[in-house]
């Protein structure tokens, strides 16, 4: 297990339910047991969507790093996806990303963890 690394060592891995979405593993469960958040970069490009979807066992938490889109939130509505915006979607709530204008960088954190 390492303690400091740079995520630049870390390859690009296809997301395991959406098509041209790729994933960076930072931190997960599988090698930082059953308690810790899971962590990955996740880069979406521009016209690419993330279909609606449920976390129904965890928190997904969003910092947006860099680009343009926008997310709908079950019982919130519609909310920007821009650099430095965080936002905190409940468990076992619906959401999704779209309309991706400028390819989204996204240190997303599950909480616990999912991966």
């Amino acid at each position: 297990m390492e303690i400091l690394f740079t995520t630049e060592s870390l390859p690009w891995v296809p997301h395991p339910t959406v098509k041209d979405v790729f994933i960076k593993k930072i931190v997960t469960t599988e090698e930082y047991g059953p308690e810790s958040p899971s962590i990955i970069l996740v880069r979406v490009p521009a016209g690419v969507a993330v279909p609606e979807h449920v976390h129904t066992n965890s928190e997904d938490i969003l910092f947006i790093l860099s680009g343009a889109g926008a997310m709908w939130i079950d019982g919130i509505g519609e909310v920007p996806l821009r650099k430095n915006n965080l936002i905190r979607v409940p468990r076992n709530t619906k959401h999704r990303i779209f309309d991706i204008t400028e390819e989204l960088l996204v240190y997303d954190v599950f909480s616990p963890g999912i991966m």
